[in-house]
């Protein structure tokens, strides 16, 4: 028995038993981590708002449906008013509500579904841009930090327009406005906007741009979600500020301008600044001015002081000049009479050695060495014309020894054909061939009348 309790207690040990608390806790986290944020389509149920502010409901389709929250701080933000059996969509993660184990979803952002549509349009399209660079602060062109001419593109009729001129001139009433008036919604509108980006950039009559409208739901700003917008801003060689909406609103053109501003309010703040700040700065310049012009002032008025207290009579600067010079003349004098002795010691110096190093007798030398040379030079060649006369006549007696004309003296003769070849053999000639033989003194010609060759 104790034996067996000892296996029981050792096996116990080495199980991992969970609580439900644990359970839950790691269940929700494999859920929070294995799924990303998605978007949901459903339907709307069993809607409930608590005093706590948070929203509790169900999304439903035709054959399920799922437990939802949605707390205040995210609610709040919510432009749709929720009813039951409404379309909605949501983008939500999963999550576990821990102390009953009831899987839920936590709903971070919620639109009609008719707007589902756009919204997946503008994330596929902003997606695309921002592949492209179109969105990178690389690209992003500085706005000018004293702006005096404002160029706006918006509807001439709209709040936004009244609301840029309103607070340009009480911010700066100097700048120079330029209204570029375009639709801001309709069919046609964004290709409008474009060319409107595209008239100012020809004109060049602007230091910056500003693209605004007032606010809206989704498909009222979506000219401004427009590619062709888009587009026109990046190639926009003047800085562009976008104005469109509220605060909470965003489009492809905030994304794309250089700048972006929550409201267009907002955005003429942005580039205008504010007259009286401008004003309190030229006061705090002119005072800082006037105090270092009273410095350099009474630094001047010392330096001043300064040198009357320096200044001589001009008798006593003739007289010091005077002495001056007198001094220098003594000095010059000085040290000519110096520069002549050395020069006298060093000409004597330079006399003795020219003597040590006369020409004469190196003259001499070099007659008597002449003189050696040439009469060995002499008997050389004469020895060498002796031997190669003597070699001369060698040649001349071993030549004329081998000459044929010296066997011809002997009594010898060349016998040769027509065609001047030696005859050495009797089958070279034929019978009545005429021969030529050479003698010594003359030569001879024959008709070969026999031919013997015995």
């Amino acid at each position: 028995m104790i034996k067996m309790n000892n296996t029981s207690t050792n096996i116990s040990n080495n199980r991992d038993i969970y609580t439900v608390s644990r359970l839950n806790r790691e269940v929700r986290t494999v859920l929070e981590t294995g799924f990303p944020l998605l978007w949901i389509e459903a339907e709307l149920s069993n809607f409930a708002r608590p005093a706590s502010g948070h929203w509790y409901f169900s999304l439903k389709d035709e054959a399920a449906q799922v437990k939802c929250a949605m707390f205040r701080n995210r609610n709040q933000l919510v432009k749709v008013l929720p009813e039951n059996g409404k379309q909605v969509l949501v983008r939500a993660r999963i999550g576990l509500y821990e102390p009953r184990g009831d899987y839920q979803i936590i709903i971070e952002h919620m639109e009609e579904a008719g707007d589902g549509a756009l919204r997946r349009q503008f994330d596929l399209l902003k997606n695309k841009l921002a592949d492209e660079g179109l969105f990178d602060s690389s690209h992003k062109k500085p706005i000018p930090q004293h702006v005096t001419r404002v160029g706006i593109i918006t509807s001439s009729s709209g709040a936004a327009v009244h609301d840029i001129l309103t607070t340009l001139r009480r911010r700066f009433p100097m700048q120079k406005t330029i209204i570029y008036p375009v639709p801001v919604q309709g069919k046609g509108a964004s290709n409008k906007i474009a060319a409107a980006i595209a008239k100012a950039n020809k004109r060049q009559e602007t230091d910056v741009l500003i693209i605004a409208r007032g606010g809206g739901a989704l498909e009222d700003l979506w000219e401004f979600n427009e590619e062709v917008v888009a587009r026109a801003i990046y190639n926009s060689a003047i800085p562009v500020v976008s104005g469109i909406g509220h605060e909470v609103d965003f489009t492809i053109a905030d994304f794309v301008a250089d700048q972006r501003a929550a409201t267009p309010t907002a955005a003429a703040e942005l580039i205008s600044p504010d007259r009286y700040q401008q004003l309190q700065k030229l006061t705090s310049i002119e005072s800082r001015f006037v105090y270092l012009m009273q410095q350099s002032l009474q630094q001047k008025q010392q330096k001043v002081d300064w040198l009357n207290k320096r200044i001589r009579h001009p008798k006593d600067q003739l007289r010091i000049l005077k002495t001056k010079l007198h001094e220098l003349n003594q000095r010059n004098v000085l040290s000519m009479k110096n520069t002549l002795t050395k020069s006298h010691a060093q000409t004597d110096l330079l006399e003795a050695r020219m003597q040590q190093h006369a020409p004469n007798q190196r003259v001499k030398q070099f007659r008597i060495q002449f003189k050696n040379i040439n009469s060995r030079f002499q008997r050389a060649t004469n020895l060498l014309i002796s031997e190669k006369t003597k070699k001369l006549q060698y040649l001349i007696y071993t030549l004329d020894a081998l000459s044929p004309l010296h066997t011809l003296k002997r009594g010898y003769a060349i016998v040769k054909d027509q065609n001047n070849n030696i005859i050495r053999n009797i089958g070279d000639i034929n019978k009545n061939q005429i021969i030529k033989t050479e003698l010594a003194k003359g030569h001879i010609y024959s008709t070969i009348t026999e031919i013997n060759d015995d």
